[in-house]
């Protein structure tokens, strides 16, 4: 009979140290045939103990509970039980799977466990699944690739991996939820919302617009969301007129405030065919005056774009360097070699796009960094030489060899481009306010370009001319501007109209006091409209008060006196009312900080003025720019790649709005930096490996090598 059985020790996944623990050592024996059944789960966590009774019971590995394990009697479910509640358990466990699944259990305090409970949700997982295609722009047809199937496997082998069709299924899903959420925000905030939209052709040739919705919520926190991302019949201002009334139909936002567009003829027959909606819906402020607001990127650049033909000879012999230099693996061998030798640290030069100016200004800071090395070049490579001189042309001349006095003139021309590119960057973020800095950086560039006209330097002062020509053309009217570029800034509590007045006078000259007048008599009537919203609400509830007094005949008469007190009460509030622009504009400016929150301010003292706390929400929530909507052209291009081309039209606007709602924070993607970060890396790692493979990486500065010793535990490495 001895021969027929085995001696079987079960230790737990931290029994040995929890034994050492308390002093204790068990080694517990039991006697089974062996052809058992499958062993219980319990015991990966419970070792069997026989008492002096002779009953046999199980402990626990952690907390060293006791539990009857006698099989036929008791079972093991109350020790199955025990291990999902187990208070010393270092792992959360899900009892139902048919394999053990483990969380990690989050941390409180140093020194503290705080179990999570946690269960396999097949549902979840899959929603998961689907917010990571989306978030990621991943093809449906990743879920049935081979390598996340075996992922999977090692991952969560209970998760069913859906088809690609349910993926897709699920987006819908996905979307039509997050939209009534999204829908249920703007019904309960019943605030004016501003717009940005754009419109763009897709690889399918067909025309989509977006509309981006931006708000400042009760906390006074600044939110963007695209509301749409859809086709159109054509780009006529009358077409894109309907398809925005539509949209905003829709999704219930009556309200509007303000349309941030780029300088399109039909974007201005569209603004024009919406604010006849509003005024149907009745809800078009002051007419619509201040409805239309440019985009002030799109006509910096047109500015910019203007001045740089001037330098178009200098700009152009560099990049055709440029061009040269990386058109062959050669070539560039032979500029690493020359940045080497001039120690210069290896990056790669970009080349721009012609048609956007801020893509030049970054080719040219990159190149001056590198002149040393693209000299040297030129002495060695008499191929640069010719190209330049031969091939490429530039207004039916060519291109010519690369000077000194090009440098020169590359130089200055970075250091002039230099603001714009910088102004660029500050006015088309969508997280931050920019509405209250929007006059004052039109101020900066007009005053800095009645500088530079006189300036001893012919070209820069032609380029300044040139520019200060199509300055003019859009900001230099005080009559068509609009007068929503000012009253941003009147609602920054560093500026008011002190800093608007000198401004104005700074920039216009004698008309500039003429300009103030007309901005404070807007405001007033802006402020007043806003006054006459808010009596109405307060006019409606003392309304559905009155009638509730009113159904007793006996109190009928008291009516009158409530009408006349609601009049007395609304006229009273109306002044008091008006007197708050009047008291906010006389306290005195804040001091200037530089990590100064405009919205943070205005969320402390909005209960000292609550209507105009009201009309400054709307005012600064406005984007000055169109790049929240064209940065949405960036990933349906992505999307709509030409391996996808054949998506739909609806599929195409649920990924594009989903992914904008999931997302935390913007993840731009930028080339360069990723190039430069490689070839760090490809430095760092793989070079040392090529020449020498007793080479020490530099990553070793910053860890420590350990070596694992032959009992499994670990030692530091020489």
């Amino acid at each position: 009979m001895a021969e027929n059985i085995i001696i079987d020790k079960v230790v737990g996944e931290s029994g040995a140290s929890n034994s050492n623990a308390i002093g204790q050592s068990q080694s517990v024996e039991s006697q089974v045939k062996k052809g058992r059944k499958k062993r219980s789960r319990a015991w990966d966590h419970f070792s069997r103990k026989t008492d002096s009774d002779g009953s046999e019971k199980g402990v626990c590995n952690y907390c060293k509970k006791e539990y009857f394990a006698d099989t036929k009697e008791h079972g093991t479910t109350s020790m199955l039980t025990h291990i999902a509640k187990c208070p010393k358990m270092p792992y959360n466990i899900d009892i139902n799977q048919s394999k053990l699944a483990f969380q990690p259990i989050i941390g409180g305090n140093k020194g503290d466990v705080v179990v999570v409970p946690w269960k396999f949700d097949q549902e979840e997982c899959r929603k998961a699944l689907c917010r990571m295609v989306i978030i990621d722009e991943l093809p449906f047809r990743f879920v049935e690739k081979e390598g996340f199937k075996q992922f999977m496997k090692v991952a969560q082998p209970c998760f069913h991996i859906p088809s690609r069709t349910t993926v897709t299924r699920d987006c819908f899903d996905l979307f039509y939820e997050e939209k009534h959420k999204l829908m249920a925000v703007f019904k309960e905030a019943q605030q004016r919302v501003s717009l940005t939209t754009d419109t763009w052709t897709s690889i399918q040739r067909i025309n989509y617009m977006v509309i981006t919705a931006h708000w400042i919520d009760k906390n006074w926190t600044l939110h963007k969301r695209i509301i749409n991302f859809c086709p159109i019949s054509s780009h006529r201002g009358e077409d894109l007129g309907k398809s925005i009334s539509k949209c905003l139909h829709e999704w219930g936002l009556h309200r509007i405030f303000t349309v941030t567009v780029d300088n399109a003829s039909s974007n201005s027959v569209a603004i024009t065919e919406l604010s006849k909606q509003l005024t149907k819906w009745g809800t078009n402020l002051i007419g619509g005056s201040h409805l239309h607001i440019r985009c002030m990127a799109h006509i910096v650049n047109l500015i910019v774009q203007d001045g740089t033909k001037e330098a178009n000879v200098c700009i152009e012999r560099v990049r055709q360097a440029v061009r040269y230099i990386r058109q062959s693996p050669a070539r560039w061998k032979k500029f690493q070699e020359c940045c080497e030798d001039e120690n210069l640290t290896k990056k790669s030069l970009c080349l721009d796009v012609p048609t956007r100016w801020n893509s030049t200004y970054m080719m040219l800071n990159r190149v001056i960094e590198y002149e040393g090395a693209i000299v040297e070049y030129a002495d060695r490579d008499i191929g640069l030489a010719l190209y330049l001189k031969f091939v490429d042309i530039v207004d039916k001349n060519s291109t010519g060899t690369l000077l000194s006095s090009d440098w020169e003139g590359v130089k200055r021309i970075t250091k002039f481009l230099e603001m714009f590119f910088n102004l660029t960057l500050k006015i088309s973020g969508s997280r931050y306010v920019t509405s209250n800095l929007h006059f004052l950086e039109i101020c900066q560039v007009g005053v800095y370009l009645n500088q530079l006209i006189s300036n001893e330097d012919h070209v820069l002062a032609k380029m300044a001319e040139n520019m200060k020509e199509k300055f003019d053309k859009y900001w230099g009217d005080t009559e068509k501007m609009n007068k929503m570029v000012f009253i941003p800034c009147v609602l920054d509590p560093r500026h008011k109209f002190s800093t608007l007045g000198f401004a104005l006078k700074k920039m216009f000259g004698e008309k500039g006091a003429a300009v103030e007048i007309s901005v404070r008599t807007y405001m007033e009537s802006l402020f007043n409209e806003y006054t006459k919203h808010i009596s109405n609400d307060k006019n409606g509830q003392c309304s559905s008060t009155e009638v509730d007094t009113s159904d007793s005949s006996s109190v009928r008469g008291l009516g009158n006196f409530f009408e006349e007190l609601q009049k007395h009460t609304s006229q009273r509030g109306g002044a008091s009312s008006k007197s708050e622009l009047v008291k906010y504009l006389d306290e005195e400016i804040e001091v200037g900080k530089s990590d100064f929150d405009v919205l943070l301010w205005w969320k402390v003292n909005s209960p000292r003025f609550p209507l105009l706390s009201e009309m400054a929400r709307d005012v600064l929530a406005i984007p000055v720019s169109s790049v929240a909507s064209e940065c949405a052209f960036s990933t349906g291009g992505r999307i709509l790649d030409s391996f996808r081309s054949s998506l739909t039209p609806k599929l195409v606007q649920a990924l594009v709005c989903l992914q904008d709602w999931l997302r935390s924070e913007p993840q731009p993607i930028s080339i360069e930096e990723d190039l430069d970060f490689l070839e760090q890396l490809e430095e760092d790692f793989i070079m040392p490996r090529l020449h020498d493979s007793n080479a020490r990486s530099p990553v070793w500065n910053h860890y420590e090598k350990l070596e694992e010793k032959e009992d499994g535990s670990w030692r530091r490495g020489q």
